[in-house]
C-alpha cells in the first residue's frame, strides 16, 4: 500500500533551504503520528523491522509505503494523512513495474474497471524519464482501451465523473486508486508555540484548530468557571483536537480555577463593566502563564461584534493589559461559518453540550468601554485573588490529562454485581468518527452508541432496571464517565472490558 503526498502550495514557494526544512518536519511528524496512533514503526528508526512503514520526503512529494502485513491499517493511515497540517492532498496508488502499454491497460482495468460502469471518464498522465512516448500517447491508448473494454459511458474531457490518473516514473507505473484532500497549512514545529484560551465552545475550538494548521504548536489554557463537569467537558474537546490534528507534538493543558475571580468581579465591579473586566483578568493570567512557558502569542476565539465584549472598542481596552501578541483567527468570521467549520473538524457536538458560562456576567454590558472607567472599577478589585488563581493552576501533559482523575474514577466506577437474570447493555461512548473507523465487535451483550458528550443528558432516560457497561478504546473516559454517573446516584453503571 503506497501513498503519494502533495505538499501545500505555501510550502513549495519557500526558499530551497526552508522548503527542505518543512518537508523534513512533515516527515518527522508523520513518523511520530504513526507511532502514537497506530504503534507503527518507521524504517528509518527501525530498519530491521519487516512491519515498519517507509516514509520518504522527496523534493516534489512525500511517499508513505505500508508493508503488506499492515494493509489493514490503511483507513487509519488515511485518517492521519487527511488531518496532518502541511498536506494539501494525497493519492493512494497501486504500483507496478512498467512493461508495455497493453500490460498497463490490464493493470488500470483491475483498479478502475468496475467503477467505470455507466460513468464518463478522462485519463490524465504524467511521465518522468527517458521513453519513446509522451504523456498524451499514454492518455490516448489507455482512454481508447477503456472505452472498448469496459462499460464506461464515454470520455468527457471537461466534466468527467471519474479522473483516471496514470503516471510513469522511469520504469515504474503508478495508478491512482483514490484521491483524498488534506487540511493544508504548515507542518507543526515549523512555527513557534502559542497558547489557546479554550472554553470548549464553537469559537475557541475552531480557533485552536486553525492555529494548528498554521504550524503552531498549540497549548491549551482553560479558565474554570463551571466546576468539575465543565473542566471535564473542555478537556475532552482539547484532547480531541490535539489527538486528531497535532498528536505529533506534546502540549500542555493548563487549568486555572477562576470561580474566585468571578466572585470578586460580581462583588466589586459595576455590572455593565463586568464582561470587559473578566476578559482583562483572563488576559493578565494568560500572559503570566505564557511567559512561564516561554510562549510567543495567545490565541482566542473572539469574533468582532459577536458579543458585547468583542466590539473593536472593547477589544482594544481588553488587549491593553498584555504585552503579548493576541491572535484572533476568527476575528472577521460570522457565527454560522464558525459552526460549519466546527462540524467539519468534528468539534460541533462537543461544543453544543457546553454552556457558555462567560455570557452570564453582565446584564446590560457596555459595548464602548472607557479605559479610565475600567481602570477605576479595577481599583476595587483585590488582585491577590487573581494571583491566587494563577498560582493554583494545574498543568498536565495532554496525553495524560485524565490521569489525575483516573485513580478516583477507577475506585468509583466499580463494576456492578451482575446476576444471571440481569439485563446488561454495553454503551459505546466514543466519538462517531472513532466508532466508524473501529467498531466494537462483541456479541456477549446488546450494545448501543451514546457519544460521551450526550451521556449525562441521555442516561437518565434509559431503562433503569438494566445494568450498563460503558466502553471506550483505552478505558480512561469510560471510567471517568462511569464515576460521574455513579456520583449522581446511578449505581447500575460500570465499565466494559473486552476479554
Amino acid at each position: 500500500m503506497k501513498y503519494i503526498i502533495k505538499y501545500t502550495g505555501e510550502m513549495t514557494t519557500k526558499s530551497r533551504v526552508v522548503r527542505i526544512q518543512f518537508c523534513k518536519q512533515l516527515r518527522k511528524n508523520l513518523a511520530r503520528l504513526f507511532r502514537v496512533h497506530l504503534g507503527l514503526a518507521d524504517q528509518a528508526s527501525s530498519p530491521n523491522d519487516p512491519n515498519a512503514a517507509r516514509i520518504e520526503a522527496l523534493w516534489d512529494n512525500l511517499q508513505v509505503e505500508l508493508p503488506a502485513s499492515q494493509a489493514a491499517l490503511a483507513p487509519e493511515v488515511e485518517a492521519i494523512l487527511a488531518n496532518t497540517p502541511g498536506i494539501w492532498a494525497f493519492n493512494r496508488v497501486v504500483v507496478h513495474p512498467f512493461t508495455t502499454f497493453e500490460d498497463m491497460v490490464e493493470k488500470v482495468i483491475a483498479v478502475h474497471g468496475a467503477r467505470l460502469a455507466g460513468k464518463t471518464f478522462v485519463v490524465r498522465s504524467r511521465r518522468v524519464g527517458r521513453h519513446d512516448f509522451n504523456s498524451m500517447d499514454v492518455e490516448r491508448f489507455v482512454g481508447g482501451s477503456l472505452r472498448q473494454r469496459t462499460q464506461a459511458k464515454g470520455v468527457d474531457l471537461h466534466h468527467p465523473d471519474l479522473v483516471i490518473q496514470v503516471d510513469i516514473r522511469d520504469q515504474t507505473l503508478f495508478i491512482v486508486d483514490k484521491s483524498i484532500d488534506g487540511i493544508g497549512g504548515f507542518p507543526i514545529g515549523t512555527q513557534n508555540a502559542v497558547i489557546s484560551l479554550i472554553s470548549g465552545g464553537f469559537d475557541s475550538a475552531v480557533a485552536s484548530q486553525l492555529a494548528i494548521t498554521r504550524g503552531l504548536r498549540t497549548h491549551y489554557l482553560f479558565f474554570n468557571l463551571g466546576g468539575r463537569e465543565h473542566e471535564l467537558a473542555v478537556k475532552e474537546v482539547a484532547h480531541y483536537i490535539w489527538h486528531k490534528f497535532s498528536a505529533s507534538h506534546h502540549v500542555q493543558f493548563i487549568s486555572v480555577p477562576f470561580e474566585g475571580v468571578v466572585n470578586e468581579i460580581l462583588e466589586k465591579i459595576n455590572n455593565s463593566q463586568m464582561g470587559v473586566v473578566l476578559k482583562r483578568m483572563m488576559l493578565r493570567a494568560a500572559t503570566e502563564v505564557a511567559q512561564y512557558y516561554e510562549v510567543d502569542a495567545l490565541i482566542t476565539g473572539e469574533s468582532v461584534a459577536q458579543v458585547s465584549s468583542q466590539t473593536l472598542t472593547n477589544l482594544a481596552v481588553i488587549d491593553e493589559v498584555t504585552p503579548m501578541l493576541v491572535l484572533r483567527p476568527l476575528s472577521l468570521a460570522d457565527k454560522q461559518s464558525i459552526i460549519d467549520k466546527a462540524r467539519q473538524i468534528g468539534t460541533a457536538e462537543f461544543s453544543a453540550a457546553i454552556p457558555e458560562y462567560c455570557g452570564v456576567i453582565s446584564v446590560k454590558p457596555t459595548t464602548r468601554a472607557k479605559r479610565d472607567k475600567i481602570v477605576h472599577e479595577e481599583q476595587n478589585f483585590d488582585f491577590s485573588v487573581l494571583q491566587k488563581a494563577i498560582d493554583a493552576r494545574v498543568a498536565l501533559d495532554i496525553r495524560t490529562l485524565q490521569n489525575a482523575a483516573e485513580a478516583k474514577a477507577e475506585a468509583a466506577a466499580e463494576e456492578p454485581t451482575l446476576v444471571a437474570n440481569d439485563d446488561v447493555v454495553v454503551i459505546d461512548i466514543r466519538h462517531p468518527e472513532q466508532l466508524e473507523r473501529r467498531p466494537l465487535k462483541q456479541q456477549q451483550y446488546p450494545q448501543q452508541h451514546i457519544p460521551f458528550y450526550r451521556l449525562n443528558s441521555q442516561f437518565p432516560t434509559l431503562a433503569q432496571n438494566c445494568q450498563y457497561l460503558l466502553y471506550c478504546d483505552k478505558g480512561v473516559m469510560s471510567r471517568l464517565h462511569a464515576a460521574h454517573l455513579r456520583e449522581d446516584g446511578h449505581a447500575n453503571v460500570g465499565v466494559f472490558r473486552q476479554s
